[in-house]
C-alpha cells in the first residue's frame, strides 16, 4: 500500500493576517512542518493551492461567507504563496486550483509543472490511501478528502492538523465526512 499526504491551502491568505484568515492557521502550518522535518512516513507528499486569475462570483465585494468570498490567493501575490511557517518542504508536486472559477477540492486543480490531475498523478504513483490536512477543515480539506474517496483512494483527514472556518461546524462536517466513507482521526 502506498500513502499520500495532501497538504491542502496552507496559504497567507488563509492564515493569521490574511484575507481570508482561519484562526490557528500559522499553527497549523508550522505542525505540519514539524511532521514533514522528519521521519513522516508517507510514500507520496503534495500539496494544494487556491490560485485566482479572474474567478468570477467566487469573489465578491459583499460576500455571503458560502458561496461568495472577499479576495483572496489571487495568482502571483504574496497572498497566494505558502506560508512561511510551512517552511520549504519538497512536494512532489503542487497543485493550482480556481484560476477562472470557484475550486474547493484539490481534485479540481493540475499540476503545476505536468499539469496532471491529483487523481491522476497519485495514481501513476500508486497512492491507494490518502491523509488529508491544511486549512480549512469545513471548506477545501472536507472538499478534499470527499473526492478522495470517491476517486477510490482510502481517505483520513488528520483533524489535529486542519483549522475550520467555523469550529461550531465541525460535528456536521465529521458526519458528512463519515457519510463519503472519510475516516476522521
Amino acid at each position: 500500500m502506498t500513502k499520500a499526504l495532501i497538504v491542502v491551502d496552507v496559504q497567507n491568505d488563509f492564515c493569521e493576517g490574511g484575507s481570508l484568515a482561519v484562526a490557528g492557521g500559522a499553527s497549523v502550518a508550522a505542525d505540519i512542518a514539524a511532521l514533514l522535518s522528519g521521519d513522516h512516513g508517507y510514500d507520496v507528499v503534495v500539496a494544494t493551492r487556491d490560485h485566482h486569475v479572474d474567478p468570477g462570483a467566487h469573489f465578491s465585494p459583499t460576500p455571503d461567507f458560502r458561496d461568495s468570498w472577499p479576495v483572496h490567493c489571487v495568482a502571483g501575490t504574496p497572498g497566494a504563496q505558502f506560508h512561511p511557517a510551512l517552511g520549504a518542504p519538497a512536494f512532489d508536486g503542487v497543485f493550482d486550483k480556481g484560476a477562472f472559477s470557484a475550486a474547493y477540492s484539490g481534485f479540481e486543480g493540475t499540476e503545476v509543472a505536468t499539469h496532471a490531475t491529483l487523481a491522476d498523478f497519485l495514481r501513476s504513483r500508486g497512492v491507494t490511501e490518502v491523509d488529508v490536512c491544511g486549512i480549512a477543515t469545513d471548506y477545501c480539506v472536507k472538499a478534499t478528502a470527499v473526492d478522495a474517496a470517491a476517486e477510490g483512494f482510502a481517505t483520513t483527514v488528520v483533524l489535529g492538523l486542519t483549522a475550520a472556518v467555523a469550529p461550531a461546524n465541525l460535528p456536521a462536517v465529521r458526519q458528512e465526512l463519515a457519510t463519503a466513507q472519510v475516516t476522521v482521526r
